[in-house]
């Protein structure tokens, strides 16, 4: 077998189809997911813990990198869901198809910057 293979290790100029953008960004939203989730656990554990954390944690939330930071753990978990209901859609035997699966990953994309910009108007 010959060794010698094309390698492009620029990315940049891969272009990939909507469903693996889809399927990163599933990932990098579970990821995220993941790390807002200690800030969550957070803010619900100091602002049950008395009347003044309730206070401190709605302080906190007046400022624009808490809001940032709760935007972006909400943003994540709405793709996460649109997305993991896609593929539990795929699972059924739906959308399996290249143009169908193609399809949806980019309705899934759409449907996801239309919830983020609903998303930061309900925050802001």
């Amino acid at each position: 077998m010959k060794k010698q293979r094309p390698v492009n290790l620029d990315l940049s100029t891969i272009s990939m189809p909507a469903t693996a953008k889809a399927s990163i960004l599933h990932r990098i939203s579970g990821v995220a997911l993941f790390f807002a989730l200690s800030f969550v656990i957070w803010a619900w554990s100091e602002s049950l813990s008395s009347p003044q954390g309730f206070e401190f944690v709605k302080s906190l939330f007046t400022g624009f990198i808490a809001k940032f930071i709760a935007w972006g753990a909400v943003i994540a978990l709405l793709y996460h869901l649109v997305a993991g209901v896609r593929h539990l859609l795929m699972d059924m035997g739906r959308f399996e198809e290249l143009d169908s699966g193609n399809a949806s990953a980019k309705f899934v994309i759409a449907l996801w910057v239309v919830l983020a910009v609903l998303a930061g108007v309900w925050i802001w």
